[in-house]
């Protein structure tokens, strides 16, 4: 358990800028992002030291019980998003294992959670991109998106908006992975992975 002593978890949604991108599956870690900063009450803004957009507040239950912590979302492009989130880190100097990235898996039926901290990056550029940055024993909240249909290719899929009957569900399951964020930085993994990882 952390306290506030210990300096404020920086929560990475990842995706890609611009209103092109996103209702894509890609972005699915942006959408997380912007309503945990939708429920802290405040608007991301445009970082002075990092390429990235942040909101700094309180996730979790008021009072102690709540933590601080650092939302963001690189404004680098996917595959270049470890740079955005080393300079935010040395910024405000978080260690690596109070870093959360959050981010679509292909691996993983539509909707479905798992949360870990370390491992692979399972092809995923964003993850690749921030393990080079800083090693690979950050916290992963993974949400899946499932695999291309037939023989369409990856960058394809991930690269296309959620389709019409994923759209019914979404809004349900970015909320409740925002609340696994949310556990996961003021009730810490163990307790997170048993709610979350279904």
């Amino acid at each position: 358990m952390t306290t506030d002593a210990d300096g404020p978890w920086l929560v990475a949604g990842l995706g890609n800028p611009g209103p092109d991108y996103a209702m894509n599956r890609h972005n699915v870690g942006f959408m997380v992002a912007d309503l945990l900063a939708e429920r802290i009450g405040a608007r991301f803004k445009r970082h002075g030291k990092a390429q990235a957009q942040v909101v700094e507040g309180r996730i979790g239950p008021p009072g102690p019980a709540g933590r601080r912590v650092v939302l963001a979302k690189p404004m680098s492009y996917m595959n270049l998003s470890g740079g955005p989130v080393n300079a935010l880190r040395d910024f405000y100097k978080v260690p690596v294992a109070r870093i959360v990235a959050v981010h679509d898996e292909l691996d993983i039926d539509y909707g479905v959670l798992r949360l870990k901290l370390g491992g692979g990056d399972n092809g995923h550029n964003g993850l690749k991109s921030m393990t080079k940055a800083m090693g690979p024993e950050y916290h992963r909240v993974r949400f899946g998106i499932g695999r291309p249909p037939g023989r369409m290719q990856v960058a394809d899929f991930v690269l296309k908006d959620f389709a019409a009957a994923e759209r019914k569900e979404l809004d349900y399951f970015v909320d409740r992975a925002a609340d696994a964020v949310e556990c996961l930085v003021t009730e810490g993994l163990e307790r997170a992975q048993s709610a979350y990882n279904s």
